[in-house]
């Protein structure tokens, strides 16, 4: 009996012993087990942080069918281009706070530094082009038929459709892309003028053809893609210097509304909107090629003979004021609605000082661009036209825009222009002539790229004025 109890008080204080062990050690254990599994945790979670879009999307895809992984993958993409459009706009606002009044980096312009008074801010815009080189990409719907679409003409006053579209299709610059997910603007490339042509086998002042075939090619690409329905056309453009190109963009709402329309008839009062649309210059190719005239303007000291010099037809509100007036009235400002059979045009142009570009039955002239090619300065006789690039040029800096109301006077306003001035005039014409150039293949600061570039600037949503 004894040994019994000894043998029961024994088992007590092994038990005794071993809760009190239990109680005093295995907590701390415990914690420490639970510590180092929390720095784990924490440790995992950075690891995962930096991969959380990638895994996500991978965990959507093995749980869905519905193709959520890819999705998000795009999104991706997309935020990363708007991030390299924010960068963009960072390094323009920087280059804009150095000042206009500084002298342009030496690899800026192979000019003198004067030249730079052609531009608003001549940095800010340098910056701005180097921003575009860097990361603008344009997609170009493979969609739609020959001639209509993926061809426009070289030859004639509507040249700039078909060597704008040439390049951008055809040409070996950096700015296409074959992704569409790259794109940061998408190209509908239809022609105006080639519509004008094919769709009426007979004169007819019925703009319904056009506006029904943009309306069904917007329709094709909205349902076939989906990067219309996204922005409703906001970071697509057209592309039209035929004067109809504006009527032809109204077959879909969003086109004329929303989309960067690039027009050569930029007329504010029939629904330009200088703050989207982009003004294209007119240029006239006879045979595709500039006259060789053009080529090579007489020296800075050459004595230029006459003051001013038109010749064109009798259309539209302007021109008739200024033949009345002016036609056959004066040596030196020679106008003419016809010129004789043995006077030549350009040598009428490469002999004035000033030449008159008068709008037609459409706002935009050729005349402006053949007249920066003779270094001759343009006298700009037109109203509510956005001119080519002002978001960059001071237009003021190379032409001089007369009012109608001074039609009668228009020798007086030439003539009281100071010779000092004149010449800064002719020198800003020779500054700018590099960028309403065509080169084949395109060159930098040439008018394809400015083209694109003010395209770039309505995408980036700045306005450089």
């Amino acid at each position: 009996m004894r040994i019994c109890c000894r043998f029961f008080v024994f088992q007590f204080l092994f038990l005794f012993l071993s809760l009190f062990v239990i109680e005093c050690f295995l907590p701390w254990q415990f914690m420490r087990f639970a510590d180092s599994n929390l720095k784990y945790s924490a440790s995992l979670r950075r690891q995962l942080s930096g991969q959380n879009q990638l895994l996500q999307a991978l965990g959507d895809a093995s749980h869905s069918n519905n193709n959520r992984g890819e999705v998000r993958v795009v999104k991706s993409r997309e935020e990363k281009r708007e991030e390299g459009l924010a960068r963009a706009r960072a390094a323009m606002r920087i280059a804009a706070l150095a000042g206009t009044n500084l002298t342009p980096p030496t690899t800026y312009y192979d000019y003198d530094t004067a030249a730079a008074a052609v531009y608003r801010n001549p940095r800010l815009f340098y910056q701005s082009y180097l921003e575009m080189e860097k990361i603008f990409k344009v997609y170009v719907y493979q969609d739609g038929d020959l001639p209509i679409v993926h061809d426009a003409p070289c030859k004639d006053i509507y040249s700039i459709e078909g060597r704008f579209l040439h390049e951008m299709e055809h040409g070996v610059g950096r700015f296409r892309t074959n992704n569409p997910t790259a794109a940061h603007v998408y190209f509908l490339p239809f022609s105006v003028t080639w519509m004008v042509k094919y769709l009426y086998p007979k004169p007819s002042y019925d703009v319904t053809p056009l506006k029904n075939f943009v309306s069904d090619y917007v329709r094709l690409i909205s349902s076939k893609y989906p990067f219309w329905n996204k922005t409703h056309g906001a970071d697509h453009f057209m592309l039209a210097c035929h004067d109809w190109g504006p009527y032809a963009s109204d077959g879909n709402p969003f086109l004329y509304n929303t989309s960067i329309r690039v027009l050569c008839n930029a007329n504010t009062s029939e629904g330009f909107n200088p703050q989207k649309d982009v003004p294209l210059p007119e240029i006239h190719l006879y045979g595709g090629e500039v006259s060789p005239k053009l080529l090579s303007p007489p020296p800075d000291n050459a004595t230029r003979r006459y003051l001013g010099f038109f010749a064109g037809g009798m259309h539209g509100p302007i021109r008739p004021i200024l033949l009345h007036h002016w036609e056959n009235r004066d040596n030196d400002i020679r106008v003419y609605q016809y010129l004789p059979k043995d006077v030549d045009y350009y040598s009428f142009m490469l002999n004035s000082k000033f030449c008159l570009c008068p709008s037609g039955y459409e706002v935009a002239s050729p005349r402006i661009v053949e007249s920066i090619y003779a270094e001759c300065v343009p006298v700009i006789l037109s109203k509510n036209y956005t001119l080519p690039f002002s978001d960059v040029l001071r237009w003021e800096a190379f032409s001089v825009q007369v009012d109608f109301s001074d039609i009668p006077r228009l020798k007086e306003v030439l003539s009281a222009v100071p010779e000092s001035e004149y010449r800064k005039l002719k020198h800003g014409v020779r500054a700018v002539r590099r960028h309403f150039t065509l080169n084949q293949p395109a060159k930098r600061f040439d008018v394809f790229h400015m083209i694109l570039h003010s395209i770039w600037l309505r995408r980036l949503d700045i306005d450089l004025r």
